[in-house]
């Protein structure tokens, strides 16, 4: 295999690893807060559980994804070395400033997971906010300098090949820094509260539970459907404004999503379906008529440019189109899992069958795959270059020839990994179950 390819397909794979326990680790302390605010409201004791139990939780993934994360800072400086000599004289600020915000992070963890029982109800706040805080803060300002690689500013590249004219802040603050930070942690939020909604139907479905832990798992659906509901709403909102933005400042990202080649007013929407190079659109998709171009402008006339404006070696891999349309299917669907589970609810005042617990089953593990696939999408969508427009990926990368070696090396480590922390979690909460600690309450 390619020695650029297999870089890529490595450091893809640790990224695409490290998501699973960040995405986690940045929803996960907000869904606490929400418990520790119902509990002092309601005052009462399962709202307290969740909090304790989440915690631990936490506190076995965040091990993990601080290692996982230590791996990707170490690959993306070996695997793409020329990258980061120009990310070292531009963007190095929220690399620097995410230090201090996992800091933050840690020192209350681990102040919060030890003390929590033993501190007032507004010490206790402060704590889990500090993480909440640092953990999104966290994600913010690594993404920041993926925000910064689709819409590179804050800088000038000489003739000779020289960084000049670097401004800090306006590479901090790049084009797409906004709704990128926003996305993530939008989604972020959204795929926890869906994770923990699948947890609790999946215990509902069990028929031999006590009246109380039953209580217990709706009290814990609830509070994920609603912040679900809210949250993936947002990420859609957010999601309309993503489009407009890389309508204004990667169109060819945007052209490559919806498979467009002829540059046009009155664009159609295409859903589902693949892109063919061969007859130029998307074969076997559903066409909204306009939609492309009030998603780009907010007007059924707005001109979206298409593929053919570029040459073809500089096209993103034309599959990003199936990526794009998973990521808003799945989002599209959660939506509709969340808001029409609210509505039986609430509305029918009826409980969940089994049907419904086993669909709510399966909105966390798509949450997820919604994250890998939308990390993806923005990624590839991004190829042929590592800063777009300013320095190719083939250029960015090592030309060492052990990529390989260690490609299969961390795919192991991964895997196994994964193993390591699913018998963990599975080990620790079936030594203490919820009906232990509902019987001590």
């Amino acid at each position: 295999m390619d020695i650029v390819v297999m870089a890529r397909a490595l450091f893809g794979t640790s990224l695409g690893f490290h998501i699973i326990y960040a995405t986690i680790g940045v929803g996960l302390p907000v869904m606490i807060i929400i418990a520790e605010v119902l509990y002092f409201i309601k005052k009462d004791p399962d709202y307290a559980l969740m909090a304790k139990r989440w915690t631990k939780g936490f506190a076995i993934l965040l091990a993990v994804s601080i290692a996982s994360g230590t791996i990707v800072g170490v690959m993306i400086s070996l695997l793409f070395p020329d990258f980061m000599e120009i990310v070292g004289q531009v963007i190095a600020l929220p690399f620097q400033m995410e230090i201090f915000a996992f800091l933050i992070e840690a020192v209350f963890m681990s102040i919060y997971l030890y003390a929590a029982d033993r501190l007032p109800p507004t010490l206790r706040f402060i704590s889990i906010i500090s993480v909440a805080l640092g953990a999104t803060a966290s994600a913010i300002l690594i993404t920041d300098v993926h925000a910064w690689m689709n819409t590179p500013a804050g800088f000038n590249i000489s003739p000779n090949g020289e960084i000049t004219d670097v401004d800090t802040w306006a590479a901090f603050f790049n084009p797409s820094f906004g709704v990128t930070a926003i996305h993530v942690t939008l989604s972020a939020y959204m795929t926890v509260a869906f994770l923990i909604a699948s947890i609790a139907a999946l215990r509902l479905m069990k028929s031999k539970i006590s009246d109380k832990e039953r209580a217990y798992h709706k009290k814990a659906l609830t509070i994920a459907l609603y912040f679900g509901a809210i949250m993936s709403l947002g990420t859609a909102i957010n999601g309309h404004e993503t489009a407009q933005m890389l309508h204004e400042y990667n169109p060819r990202k945007l052209a490559a999503a919806e498979g467009l080649f002829e540059t046009q007013s009155y664009a159609p929407l295409s859903v589902g379906g693949y892109t063919s190079l061969e007859d130029q659109r998307v074969k076997y998709a559903i066409e909204i008529p306009y939609g492309l171009s009030f998603l780009a402008g907010d007007r059924f006339d707005t001109e979206v440019m298409g593929l053919n404006e570029w040459p073809e070696e500089l096209w993103p891999p034309l599959y990003v189109h199936v990526l794009f349309n998973v990521m808003v299917g799945i989002g599209s669907v959660l939506i509709l899992i969340a808001f029409a589970s609210l509505f039986w609810k609430h509305v029918l005042k009826r409980d969940f069958p089994g049907w419904m617990l086993a669909i709510l089953v399966t909105s966390g593990p798509l949450a997820m795959l919604a994250i890998e696939t939308g990390w993806c999408f923005s990624c590839i969508g991004r190829q042929p270059w590592t800063i777009t427009d300013v320095l190719r990926t083939g250029e960015a990368a090592t030309k060492s020839k052990s990529v390989g070696f260690l490609f299969y090396l961390f795919i192991s480590l991964y895997v196994t990994l994964l193993f390591v922390t699913a018998f963990v979690l599975r080990f620790y909460f079936k030594r203490n179950p919820v009906s232990k600690d509902l019987k001590t309450q």
